[in-house]
């Protein structure tokens, strides 16, 4: 069995730190790691509280920030495969966990993985979401280096607004007919896909 967790040299030196962690301070730790996972922007620990950990946990700054994006790390790939808890200890094992440390993994994941598996699904991941859509027709008619030039045009105009405000922002697209043609293919494409995922 291939790993999904690739077992890169950083992976690697996580690992060696995990391993070393009681498994009741580190249950407690990914716990709240998985806890805060969906949360944009927003840090699992404050400072002082990562102080406290690099103390409790025996570790340098360092060391402490490498098993924190690693734990993250490990349940995004998760959530990304679909795992099952037993699935995730086995590939934990490839990367040289220790069957323990694994397993509080597994465990975490078991109880507090479908929940995050759920706030992820809620959270919208483009900064922008669609709000409106106008479109303008322009056709030109003639060049100073061309008299008879037909050359039409679509402009549309697409009215984003971010997630956490009310300010909407325009952007407008100019489109030649072929350019319209292929972009209709392509949103048709993404229809049918998502058509078929219902």
């Amino acid at each position: 069995m291939t790993s999904i967790i690739k077992q890169t040299p950083s992976i690697k030196e996580a690992v060696t730190f995990i391993n070393t962690i009681d498994t009741n301070k580190l249950s407690r730790l990914i716990s709240r790691i998985i806890q805060k996972l969906h949360l944009k922007g927003e840090r699992t620990f404050s400072e002082e509280e990562e102080e406290k950990l690099q103390t409790a946990l025996s570790l340098d700054q360092r060391s402490l920030n490498l098993v924190l994006e690693t734990t993250a790390f490990i349940f995004e790939q998760a959530v990304y495969h679909n795992m099952k808890p037993a699935s995730l200890q086995q590939h934990l094992e490839l990367v040289q966990m220790c069957p323990d440390q694994a397993q509080v993994f597994s465990q975490t994941w078991a109880s507090s993985g479908p929940e995050l598996v759920e706030k992820l699904k809620a959270n919208i991941f483009a900064p922008n979401k669609l709000d409106y859509v106008g479109w303008q027709l322009n056709l030109q008619m003639a060049q100073s280096s061309q008299a008879h030039l037909k050359s039409p045009s679509a402009v549309l105009q697409l009215g984003l607004s971010q997630e956490d405000s009310q300010v909407q922002q325009n952007m407008f697209v100019e489109f030649n007919h072929q350019q319209l043609r292929d972009f209709y293919n392509k949103i048709e494409t993404i229809q049918g896909q998502l058509d078929s995922l219902t």
